[in-house]
């Protein structure tokens, strides 16, 4: 679940802003980039931490087969709920109630597991990576896809607002910069990195950055927050939505042996 939606979201706010990230262009090119690096096989058994309302589970069910076995972990009923009506039909997705931090699976129970914007949430990173590693079997993959939020830029002539508003962003997120730390705390909890991917999150249309980056609503809590001006903030939102647009960040894929 994204931070960047509001500041006390509803379920429905947490799934629509997800299913709208995976809609992008980039979004269902980078999902793919992901699955690809997993390398599934019919028979694995896969997990993917903090699955959220299921939007992923489905293809990881697809590429394992009737043979295989998924299990989504996630720590909220409501998406666990959500992903649960979405797979009713799935009879090999099994979803599981558990924190990242302590997933709820035997020790070396799974071949393959995934990890997409997680880590920018948690309390603690290189637990949650450890979790990981203890729950894959030797020679085991996990494929991890995270923003480097401190890499966030918006294109304007004001270039104070569009940094005082990447800066306010980056700083509504726990983890900010953890997609450059992936490679770090991966052989710092003992995995071997195989692949490093940085993927340029780019966006053109005012309404989908909107969306994804809350132009408007961080920019109004920026103002509220006495970190912008609203009077600078007006005339760069109309800029803005009058377009040209270019904004983006960094996103890296990185896939890691246990």
């Amino acid at each position: 679940m994204s931070q960047l939606t509001s500041a006390t979201p509803t379920a429905a706010d947490q799934i629509a802003y997800l299913d709208t990230a995976a809609a992008t262009l980039v979004g269902r090119d980078y999902k793919r980039r992901a699955l690809d690096a997993l390398d599934l096989r019919p028979g694995h058994a896969v997990v993917d931490i903090g699955c959220g309302p299921g939007t992923d589970l489905g293809r990881l069910a697809d590429a394992v087969q009737a043979g295989g076995r998924v299990v989504g972990v996630d720590s909220d009923a409501r998406m666990l709920a959500e992903a649960g009506r979405r797979l009713a039909d799935r009879p090999t997705i099994e979803l599981r109630a558990g924190d990242a931090h302590a997933l709820p699976l035997d020790h070396s129970s799974m071949d393959r597991a995934r990890m997409d914007r997680v880590l920018m949430h948690v309390e603690d990173p290189a637990t949650v990576l450890t979790e990981g590693r203890r729950v894959l079997r030797p020679g085991g993959v996990l494929a991890m896809a995270e923003p480097d939020w401190d890499t966030l830029a918006v294109a304007d002539e004001d270039v104070r607002t569009s940094r005082g508003f990447a800066r306010f962003v980056a700083g509504r997120v726990r983890n900010p910069t953890i997609g450059r730390e992936l490679v770090r705390l991966s052989v710092l909890v003992g995995l071997r990195v195989r692949s490093v991917e940085a993927v340029a999150v780019v966006f053109r249309d005012f309404d989908t950055a909107d969306r994804i980056l809350g132009l408007r609503r961080n920019s109004a809590r920026a103002v509220a927050a006495g970190e912008l001006t609203d009077a600078d903030v007006q005339p760069w939102l109309r800029r803005l939505t009058d377009g040209p647009l270019l904004a983006g960040f960094t996103l890296y894929l990185v896939t890691a042996e246990a």
